[in-house]
């Protein structure tokens, strides 16, 4: 009899479950998919052989990564080994359910694996009653593992440089041709509303953002006057066309148009152009992250034209994985698919037909640029992705090389060899990628300096304030030993060596706290006495307080006096 076990990946562990009544499961395969959901039926079919749990949510992630890799990790191979009957009379088939993990198990244990029909089956009926058939594991425990191991493991996978991301250039050309297409729109929808009052207008003033702008600045075409010739001049960039805008404005065929309508193209106008002022700030926003993502794909084919081709691909890392012949009709899908429909020419070029090279070549090189173009694009897409410090060092000579070609095509000059260029290249960028770890290591150098003088200086302010707060306490203890002194004198005879001690004792404790204050403005910015000094000082305190107090013999009192008065 055939032998099946099922293993179960969890984030709680690894399970191992022996399936009973093998050839009967296999039969009735649509019996199983009911009993699936029924605990009690379930159990008589699947009982469990073995359980492994992860010791740290650590290990649980390494384990998962495996296992999503295809991988076997060693607590898995452990695992199977103590507790899958792998020799015997008995021949034992391990379902699992990704045939991934499942190709490199028979690799490695070289038994039979299945993946799919029973198998899938089984994994969920686990999956769903897994921490019943598990002793000791509650559903809230399981559930915990579970979120727990995937938040680690989406956070393991989405780990990235921030400043070298690509999503913000997907999503930046993406909304500079939409911005496009709406500044387009837009345009269009002034043109037509304000050529109502100033038609005109129009066929003097092509450019759709300049047109806004004039539409913005003139208003009622009626109110132009020559003194406006100079702020129409601004925005036109041409005497002649300011000269014509305002000959035109006096003999115009236009309609006469309300204020209320004037404020509403005006206010229309006004989103236009700040519309395009946003493309324009985009525009260099776009610039500056395929510097830092992508730079010699960008000194290659341009910024505009290198972002298209990763918003294509879908990232940076797709891109680099393409080869040379899918990147060059990376954009041209359709017309592909319908020339290998129709049996016609296959497209010769995509997205990279908007590169100047192309359009510079004559109409016979048009299919050799293009593909020498898409070698080198593939080139620099993958040493912008997997190099560790961004240089358009590569990008530069590569762009080199094409012009070499293009020449070449056109007068027959040969072009260098690539070998020679690369170990140029190469040479330059170690120097670059020196020269910026070097300027890199100075900014971390000058940060740490900075830190530590700003926790010098908060120490330093801290120990004024102890400081000032030692000299207080000291200043309310010798008051309080002055008011026990006063209460413990003598009142009648020696009133007056009482009152000299008492002076004695108040011009002694202020020398001593004028001492103090002076010791602290001095050495404000020295540490605070330690506990040990502190000791020491009351100490001294309390051995100069002694003889002063030792000074002046014990008076009797009156009432005593009186007494002997009596008795004699």
């Amino acid at each position: 009899m055939v032998l099946l076990h099922v293993l179960f990946e969890h984030a709680a562990g690894y399970a191992l479950f022996a399936v009973k009544e093998v050839e009967e499961i296999g039969m009735l395969l649509p019996q199983v998919e009911e009993s699936v959901l029924n605990i009690g039926k379930f159990n008589s079919m699947v009982s469990l052989a073995a359980f492994f749990p992860f010791k740290s949510a650590q290990a649980a992630l390494e384990n998962i990564n495996a296992v999503s890799e295809g991988v076997v990790h060693a607590d898995l191979k452990l695992f199977l080994e103590t507790n899958l009957p792998l020799s015997g009379k008995k021949k034992a088939i391990l379902g699992v359910s990704d045939a991934k993990i499942g190709a490199a198990l028979q690799e490695e244990f070289s038994i039979s694996i299945q993946t799919g029909g029973v198998v899938a089956e089984i994994a969920r009926g686990v999956r769903l009653h897994f921490h019943s058939l598990v002793k000791g594991l509650t559903a809230l425990a399981a559930s915990k593992a579970q979120l727990g191991l995937g938040h680690s493991y989406s956070r393991a996978k989405v780990k990235f440089n921030v400043n070298r991301v690509d999503n913000m250039i997907i999503q930046s050309i993406a909304l500079l041709d939409q911005l496009d297409k709406d500044i387009n729109t837009f345009s269009m929808r002034v043109r037509e509303w304000y050529g109502y009052h100033f038609p005109e207008l129009i066929k003097i003033v092509s450019d759709n953002s300049t047109y806004c702008r004039m539409a913005q600045l003139i208003g009622n075409r009626k109110e132009l006057s020559e003194e406006s010739l100079e702020s129409l001049e601004e925005v036109v960039m041409d005497a002649a066309k300011a000269q014509a805008i305002l000959d035109a404005s006096r003999s115009s065929m236009g309609m006469d148009i309300s204020p209320i309508d004037l404020i509403n193209i005006e206010r229309f106008s006004n989103r236009v152009v700040s519309l395009a002022a946003y493309r324009l700030e985009l525009q260099e926003y776009l610039r500056s992250k395929m510097s830092q993502v992508a730079p010699n794909l960008a000194a290659l084919i341009g910024e505009v034209v290198g972002a298209r081709l990763i918003s294509h691909a879908g990232s940076l890392t797709n891109l680099a994985k393409y080869p040379a012949s899918t990147v060059q009709i990376l954009g041209a899908e359709k017309a592909l698919f319908r020339a290998l429909k129709t049996r016609g020419n296959t497209p010769k070029y995509g997205l990279i037909f908007h590169s100047t090279f192309i359009g510079r070549a004559a109409a016979k090189n048009k299919g050799r640029i293009s593909r020498y173009l898409a070698n080198k694009c593939t080139i620099a897409s993958r040493i912008d992705c997997f190099s560790e410090v961004p240089t358009s060092v590569f990008g530069d000579k590569l762009r080199g090389q094409v012009e070499e070609r293009l020449s070449f095509y056109e007068t027959g000059d040969v072009p260098r060899k690539n070998v020679d260029v690369m170990k140029e290249a190469v040479k330059e960028a170690t120097d670059v990628a020196t020269e910026i770890k070097r300027k890199l290591d100075k900014k971390e150098k000058k940060r740490r300096k900075r830190e530590k003088k700003l926790q010098e200086e908060t120490g330093e302010t801290n120990g004024e304030v102890q400081a000032e707060n030692d000299v207080k306490k000291k200043k309310k203890q010798v008051a309080e030993d002055i008011e026990v002194a006063a209460e413990e004198s003598p009142a009648a005879e020696n009133g007056a060596e009482d009152s000299s001690a008492k002076k004695k004792k108040k011009r002694k404790a202020e020398v001593e706290i004028q001492a103090e204050e002076a010791a602290a403005t001095d050495n404000g910015a020295e540490e605070t006495d330690t506990p040990a000094k502190k000791k020491k000082k009351r100490k001294t305190e309390t051995k100069d307080a002694e003889p002063a107090e030792e000074t002046p013999e014990t008076p009797v009192s009156e009432k005593k006096k009186k007494k002997k008065k009596k008795e004699t």
